[in-house]
């Protein structure tokens, strides 16, 4: 790529500066300049040359681009945060490609470093932001401070000026008027005038912003001045209002309202930011109709919509589609006591490995449903950003101490297994062990203990917890459950128990030492129905299956 002038972006944005603080890729330029002997920089969104040392220290050193340097973009987020310049030189054709060949590569990783970290930003400002809405679901907070909280996070982490969030009217039973975008009435401001809030003519024509945005669609507008599709905009410009930032307030596929977000400086949003938009537009959204429950009066109603409501957000909670690892069989079952419950399991490829949650939170009903939903979406980010499941569960721990009362806690069982080495690392909180059966050499099965201990979730900030390791071995048998499987009960009230459930999975194997995954699991409810009879059942029943297949089964599936 060959240039001769910087090419100083027009918007502001972010800068090389954000994440390389040290000078560190500096000063490798300088050495590839010195061992090249070709003069090498490393330049920041604005053509400043940054030397080798702390980039904050430095004053911005403007200076042009040599006619014929080649000019190699640093890119984060379809965004270009920096250049590497190779000034012309004179060297052979070998030597030549050598120094172009390096200075690409050094373009390339920084971009590719720059881009983890900004990646791995934005997953920590989403689990923070939707941590907050997640804890207002189990709060309830009042209509009002949900979107005024909504309206402050999305300005904060987007770092943006201005905003609205405008909510559709209800009908009768409480319900938004889907048909009624020109009637959106406004339910939280934050800077902006009356005189821009008040007045009655649309921003977009044939308010297309706020259909765009009432579809489930992000809208971005650049430039509000210039843009062919506003209405008003000399209006923006008095008002300071620059790019534009919009999408709905969707939930279980019903829109209630839309978030409009205002820069006062021109901006591209990026991909990241779009979808995080998205997402506090949603997490908003299931937070204000919790909100509306209690301020229903009819018990009946209230007690309806809550249900819809927590069994939609449950549902998206339980893994759509069980991972294929090979060697691993997989099978799973939820049964709650009532429409909600409090157990959740989940099961996911993470870092090439299979993730596996098992939890159950303390109560029932609706506010034990949203907590539940609110700490698999905390435990699923945090296990995204590291390997290290005994930090992941400290975090954990740490943001549901935050936001809920002592009497508010969670059990859980956390492990990554890897298929290749086969080798589990768990983390406990409360939880009951796993039941493990592996076969003796006598070809039996039998139950051999599975290490780790640890204080439930959401009792003590700062708790620690310890990772285990465990080698699985070809045919073991791995048993997760929550105490619903053991305290199921007859009629008599004699408890299922660990023995039984422990016997109920071995007389299987012993009988087909083959057994899948699915016929273990399967096995192990029909013996618990036949033990509890038609008796009710007091809590949720969860049980994950995890078979470690032969070697030789392995083999032939590759194979084949």
């Amino acid at each position: 790529m060959k240039n001769s002038a910087p090419e100083l972006p027009t918007t502001p944005g972010h800068s090389l500066r954000d994440y390389w603080t040290q000078g560190t890729i500096a000063s490798l330029c300088a050495a590839l300049s010195e061992m090249g002997g070709v003069k090498i920089e490393l330049r920041d969104e604005r053509g400043c040359v940054l030397e080798p040392k702390s980039f904050q220290e430095q004053a911005c050193n403007q200076s042009p681009i040599p006619e014929g340097s080649r000019v190699l973009p640093i890119i984060v987020s379809d965004e270009q945060i920096g250049t590497i310049v190779v000034h012309p030189h004179d060297h052979e054709l070998t030597q030549s490609t050598l120094i172009d060949r390096i200075s690409e590569l050094i373009a390339q990783t920084t971009s590719e470093m720059c881009d983890d970290v900004a990646q791995l930003r934005y997953r920590v400002s989403e689990v923070a932001v939707l941590y907050r809405l997640s804890s207002l679901l189990v709060r309830g907070g009042s209509v009002h401070d949900t979107l005024r909280l909504t309206l402050d996070l999305a300005l904060d982490v987007l770092n943006l000026e201005a905003g609205a969030i405008m909510l559709l009217p209800e009908d009768s039973e409480a319900l938004p008027r889907v048909d009624m975008e020109n009637e959106l009435e406004r339910s939280a401001a934050v800077g902006l005038s009356e005189q821009w809030l008040d007045n009655p003519i649309p921003l977009s024509v044939d308010r297309q912003f706020d259909r765009m945005s009432l579809e489930g669609k992000v809208v971005t507008c650049e430039d509000l001045g210039s843009d062919p599709r506003v209405i008003v905009p000399e209006e923006c410009r008095a008002e300071n209002l620059v790019s534009f930032l919009g999408t709905g307030m969707v939930f279980n596929a019903q829109p209630i309202g839309v978030i409009r977000l205002y820069s006062s400086q021109r901006r591209a949003f990026t991909s990241n930011e779009r979808k995080l938009i998205k997402s506090i537009g949603e997490s908003a959204a299931a937070a204000v109709e919790q909100a509306r429950l209690l301020k229903m009066q009819a018990r009946q109603r209230r007690t309806q919509r809550a249900l819809r409501i927590a069994g939609a957000v449950q549902k998206r909670m339980l893994p759509e589609v069980t991972p294929r690892f090979d060697g691993v069989q997989l099978a799973a079952r939820y049964q709650p006591s009532q429409e909600i419950g409090g157990d959740f399991y989940d099961l996911f490829r993470v870092h090439g490995k299979l993730g596996v949650i098992v939890g159950d939170v303390v109560g029932k009903g609706v506010v034990a449903g949203m907590l539940m939903s609110a700490v698999r979406a905390t435990l699923r980010a945090y296990a995204e950003i590291s390997e290290e499941l005994d930090r992941v569960m400290i975090r954990t721990n740490d943001a549901v101490c935050r936001d809920t009362t002592v009497s508010e806690f969670v059990t859980i069982w956390y492990a990554m297994i890897d298929p290749e080495t086969r080798v589990m690392r768990s983390v406990v909180a409360g939880h009951d062990a796993p039941l493990l059966l592996r076969r003796q050499a006598d070809a039996t099965y039998a139950p051999q203990p599975v290490p780790g201990e640890g204080m439930v979730v959401g009792v003590i900030p700062g708790e620690q917890y310890e990772m285990q390791d465990l080698q699985l071995l070809p045919g073991d048998v791995l048993l997760i459950y929550t105490d619903g499987i053991t305290d199921a009960a007859d009629f008599e009230n004699h408890r299922f128990g660990k023995k039984r459930l422990a016997e109920s999975a071995l007389s299987l194997l012993n009988e087909q030492p083959d057994a899948s995954a699915d016929e273990v699991l399967k096995r192990v409810f029909w013996s618990m129905r036949q033990f509890s009879g038609l008796a009710n059942q007091a809590d949720d029943e969860t049980l994950v299956v995890i078979r470690i297949e032969d070697e030789s089964k392995t083999h032939t599936a590759r194979a084949l």
